[in-house]
């Protein structure tokens, strides 16, 4: 169905070897390479410097997928949503609901960037990363040649795990040439709850929550101040067996009635396009409150409390991320805060009218995890084709 035999394979070595030269060229000359897909998220953890783009658009296609093993395997080029369409007319899907951050429903989102940055949507903390979706990838490294790492099963634990490494690497390593991901059956039920709960009552409700068996799927609380008045909202989705959500809903419904809130399911049609809005951050929420005002990322444990900051939240996966608009000058206070809690700040969009020293993209990282991260760049990349300025999560 996917493949085309030797017209596949010249049409793909003749791309590589493109490749191939472009980054050989670059390392002969000092120069760098800039990664580029769809460009969809330029505004993360931007490049400071590089003398040329290295377009893997052209490199797209889907090179095989088993509806019956749950693997599919991708040229990173190819587009998101295109991949996203294939799988669900399988009634399949991406489980970790990887962002398009799209504009006007139209999405430049690429396979390849979405393994590179590493971001996942609201249902991260019940089904976990795109590291932990990625089987396998094939690669050129810094210095033109091609590496393979992993396989198209689940099981494999032939040699160092570099595939996972690649996830969030940010184009620090290399170019990402094809990927193997996992992918899951769509689930057969669905509900969402809209819930009228303060943030530490919903916290704590959370956290109780995330202890039973329950199909609790994806969570987001907000205080929404487009309403008058302004309401403090948690929204929990549902997800698994159609015995399971019909037994949870009323359940989970009367544990809100307990502490004083009102819970009831939303329509499923608005829910959906709530939590693609989400994922995408097309929300009210973020939309800049003000040209000077920073959008930073709080990485921290799901049992985090309510956090002493000046800033209102948006809070997502159980508790374990926090989104808020804060100025640069807030960086050390942030981070200071999450450091404390367990975790970490990244700025994630630099405001459109920056003054004063921009704060480095993400948290510190430990010497010694410095010194790791360093050395694998350097094994990869000795020659710095890729060090464009950006820092990946790796």
């Amino acid at each position: 169905m996917f493949g085309d035999g030797a017209r596949y394979r010249q049409v793909k070595d003749s791309l590589l070897d493109v490749f191939k030269d472009r980054i050989r060229d670059a390392a002969a000359q000092g120069q760098r390479l800039r990664i580029q897909g769809g460009n969809s998220k330029h505004f993360y953890a931007p490049t400071t410097h590089s003398d040329a783009v290295l377009d893997i658009r052209a490199h797209s296609g889907i090179v095989s997928y088993e509806p019956s093993e749950l693997v599919v395997t991708v040229r990173c080029g190819t587009p998101l949503a295109e991949l996203e369409a294939v799988l669900a007319e399988q009634g399949q899907c991406l489980a970790f609901e990887p962002p398009h951050f799209s504009v006007d429903g139209q999405s430049d989102a690429t396979v390849g960037g979405m393994v590179a940055c590493g971001l996942a949507g609201p249902a991260r903390a019940v089904v976990g990363g795109v590291r932990d979706h990625v089987l396998g990838v094939q690669m050129l490294n810094g210095k033109g040649e091609s590496l393979t790492f992993g396989g198209q099963v689940m099981k494999n634990v032939a040699g160092y795990d570099v595939s996972r490494v690649l996830a969030g690497s940010m184009g620090t390593l290399g170019v990402i040439t094809e990927v193997s991901l996992k992918v899951l059956p769509q689930a057969p039920a669905e509900v969402t709850l809209a819930c009228h709960l303060p943030q530490s009552d919903a916290l704590a409700l959370l956290h109780r929550w995330g202890a039973q068996p329950l199909p609790l799927n994806a969570s987001c609380w907000v205080n929404d101040n487009h309403t008058q008045p302004a309401q403090d909202m948690l929204f929990v989705r549902l997800r698994g067996a159609v015995a399971a959500v019909d037994a949870a809903v009323p359940r989970m419904c009367a544990d809100v009635v307990a502490l004083g809130g009102q819970a009831a399911a939303i329509d499923q049609t608005q829910a959906k396009a709530d939590w693609a809005a989400c994922r995408d951050q097309r929300l009210p929420f973020f939309t800049p409150p003000a040209a000077d005002m920073a959008l930073w990322r709080l990485s921290l444990p799901q049992t985090a409390p309510v956090l002493d900051l000046p800033f209102a939240p948006f809070i997502e996966w159980h508790g374990a991320l926090r989104w808020l608009w804060a100025p640069l000058s807030a960086a050390a206070q942030l981070r200071a805060v999450a450091a404390q809690a367990g975790g970490h700040a990244t700025l994630f969009r630099a405001p459109a009218q920056a003054t004063g020293e921009m704060p480095a993209v993400f948290h510190p990282l430990p010497t010694v995890q410095q010194r790791i991260q360093r050395e694998l760049q350097q094994q990869f990349d000795p020659h710095g084709v890729f060090n464009t300025g950006r820092t990946g999560l790796l």
